[in-house]
């Protein structure tokens, strides 16, 4: 197995790893980890810890894409299972967080439905081969998803010392631009999905 491969590996590793710190019940084994206050605002520990873990499985993502390509390490397992580790990592910490009430269930819904219906038209577009490509709007999606991810976990840090809701813009933002990134998908293979109706 290749490096680019066993990095993704590690990122679909690092999934379960982060839920169970995440939702450990810490109080219930009488364990406090405790916060510190930034300009009157609270960031708990957990958070961090959780922002750390993230962080290490998107750099992965960034990582197994470009040492595949510049050593010409590019595998079928990796096409399969790089998006797969991806999803899997995002989706957890959207639905984490719409859990704990860090982020509006909807836009977790939206999102999710959205990656649910983009497998469909990508499933449909592969039986008849045809390759969707991510495109710009897919790409985009991921890096904000991933970028206000780490912006709710900093509870909207440094904007939140001037009062500025940029981590619930970003969220309502992203979800939008998911949508609009289904919707191209969609676009693309929607003959193919109505031809024998």
């Amino acid at each position: 197995m290749n490096l680019p491969n066993k990095l993704t590996l590690f990122r679909v590793v690092l999934v379960p790893i982060l839920a169970l710190v995440w939702l450990f019940p810490y109080e219930q084994f009488n364990l406090r980890l405790g916060y510190f206050m930034v300009d009157n605002i609270v960031l708990p520990y957990l958070n961090l810890i959780v922002l750390g873990i993230f962080a290490l499985a998107s750099i992965t993502d960034y990582l197994d894409g470009k040492i595949a390509r510049k050593r010409h390490l590019v595998t079928t397992f990796g096409k399969f299972a790089d998006p797969i580790a991806d999803k899997l990592l995002v989706n957890m910490m959207l639905i984490i967080l719409s859990y704990k009430h860090m982020i509006p269930l909807v836009c977790c819904i939206i999102m999710i439905l959205r990656d649910i219906v983009v497998d469909g038209c990508r499933m449909i577009a592969a039986q008849r081969g045809v390759v969707v490509s991510a495109g710009l709007l897919g790409k985009l999606k991921t890096v904000l998803q991933m970028f206000t991810i780490i912006l709710v976990l900093l509870n909207n840090l440094p904007f939140e010392i001037w009062y500025l809701p940029i981590s619930e813009i970003m969220i309502w933002f992203t979800t939008f631009i998911s949508l609009a990134g289904g919707y191209s998908y969609f676009m693309q293979v929607k003959d193919y999905i109505f031809e024998s109706m």
